[in-house]
């Protein structure tokens, strides 16, 4: 059975045929790829390069502090309720500030910036401050900056957000997951409806330019009907932007979702039910499916740059400018520059004593090959405007698109023969029902996939 929505197609019985593990393709190659082979020599060398092409600049701070576990989490956080472990933590961060500036040509002006965790919102208001002023003190950003922050609701009141807007944050994001009171008790995530509209009246009053809310489907206790009713509730919040994660049950990885129960997930069947309702209710909300888990307001920087075709995906998902190289601060974050990716260390420990030692805190990375690259640009049209040109790739690439990828143009017949997609002579479309495979149809280009034995996330 097919379900007609605006600009996307539900059919249940794709969804299940094509229910396989896949990349979510915020890089290519994968995060996975990344090797310890890789120095802080070949970092110095790519940045160097990246200094060469001038490109403009994109920042990405880690704050890997949290108060207390959400157990569906997956990131890479440090949890304790001691305010102090921070004071180093800035303070090697700092250090790390101002040795990347000597290496990051001053006459290239920062895009974006965005702080994540964790909880960003760890730090008190003199710890955002001596932060930002570090930043602003070593680089340049464009007067239209996009400058952004992930919050925790519980841990904010006016005073925090009016501060953030009055410092230069025009962006905010926070996670919701679920409103149903017994879905919050089992994730160890308790923020009363009351205080999650409070923070949004707050944003809203200090006027930032977009806000943005997580939900998560497939959490314990959910239903169709509790989630419907958690969907609606999200868009009487009005925010600009809504992500709807798939929740990926994996204790054997994150040790914290062995709190959870897994009698109390939701069968497939119900899962799948509920995300055919979020996506029937937020696209008759004034959302358009962005893609992935991405849902915007027609007059939302998401939605504009994918009609400009100028959307694109980074390691924190979609981003709206394209050509920026994207530099991580902090431990475990990843610098993504274009033929270079790099991580730093992840455990404290290790990111201090190289920052320490004013070494480049590298922990792993990856050099991209011409065909990586090639590869890269192929998979990210696809993932982001759901079509592509095979002229843009010839013309940029100096390749005969059919003949490079005749072995993939093959693989794609089945998924043709099923409706996902259109292949003509010029043109590669993918159908509205399509759209929530899409995984399925980039991971046919990834030279590096068949060859893995790491484990991804299922495609829906």
């Amino acid at each position: 059975m097919v379900f007609i929505l605006p600009s996307v197609k539900f059919d249940l019985d794709l969804i299940k045929k094509y229910d396989t593990a896949a990349p979510r393709y915020t890089s290519y190659p994968p995060a996975t790829e990344l090797s310890e082979t890789f120095t802080t020599e070949d970092f110095h060398t790519a940045i160097a390069a990246s200094n060469q092409r001038k490109s403009p600049l994109s920042f990405y701070f880690h704050i890997p502090f949290c108060q207390s576990a959400c157990y569906f989490c997956g990131c890479n956080t440090v949890i304790s309720n001691n305010k102090n472990i921070a004071k180093p933590y800035l303070e090697h961060l700092a250090q790390e500030i101002k040795q990347m500036s000597t290496l990051i040509s001053p006459d290239r002006k920062v895009l974006q910036m965005h702080w994540g965790g964790g909880t960003p919102n760890y730090l008190d208001l003199e710890q955002v401050e001596f932060l930002w002023k570090k930043i602003t003190q070593h680089f340049e950003f464009d007067p239209q900056a996009e400058i952004s922050i992930e919050i925790n609701p519980r841990y904010v009141d006016k005073e925090y957000i009016f501060f953030l807007r009055e410092l230069g944050f025009n962006r905010v994001s926070f996670g919701i997951q679920d409103f149903n009171n017994e879905v919050q008790v089992a994730v160890n995530r308790i923020q009363p409806e009351d205080l999650l509209f409070n923070v949004m009246d707050w944003i809203k009053a200090a006027k930032f330019d977009s806000v943005n809310v997580d939900l998560i489907y497939g959490l314990p206790y959910q239903t169709l009907q509790t989630f419907r009713d958690t969907i609606r509730k999200t868009v009487a919040l009005d925010p600009d932007r809504i992500v709807v994660f798939n929740f990926a049950y994996v204790p054997w990885l994150k040790p914290a979702q062995k709190n959870i129960p897994p009698e109390a997930l939701p069968k497939p069947q119900e899962k799948l039910e509920i995300l055919k309702m979020t996506i029937e209710e937020l696209t008759s909300s004034q959302y358009l499916f962005i893609g992935m888990d991405h849902f915007a307001k027609s007059n939302d920087e998401l939605a504009i740059a994918q009609r400009n075709r100028t959307l694109q995906r980074n390691f924190q998902g979609y981003t709206t400018h394209a050509g920026t190289d994207l530099f991580g601060f902090g431990s475990t974050s990843i610098s993504m520059l274009n033929d270079a990716y790099v991580q730093n260390h992840k455990h404290l420990k290790d990111y201090y004593q190289a920052v320490a030692n004013n070494v480049l805190p590298v922990s792993k990375g990856i050099k991209l090959t011409q065909d990586d690259i090639i590869r890269r640009d192929v998979i990210m049209c696809i993932m982001s405007h759901f079509q592509l040109y095979k002229q843009d790739i010839e013309e940029k690439y100096h390749i005969n698109f059919d003949e490079y990828f005749s072995q993939e143009l093959s693989a794609l017949q089945p998924l043709v023969e099923d409706g996902l997609l259109k292949l003509s002579t010029h043109h590669l479309q993918i159908t509205d029902i399509g759209r929530l495979l899409v995984r399925n149809i980039a991971v046919v280009f990834d030279a590096h996939h068949q060859q893995q034995d790491k484990q991804f996330s299922r495609a829906i």
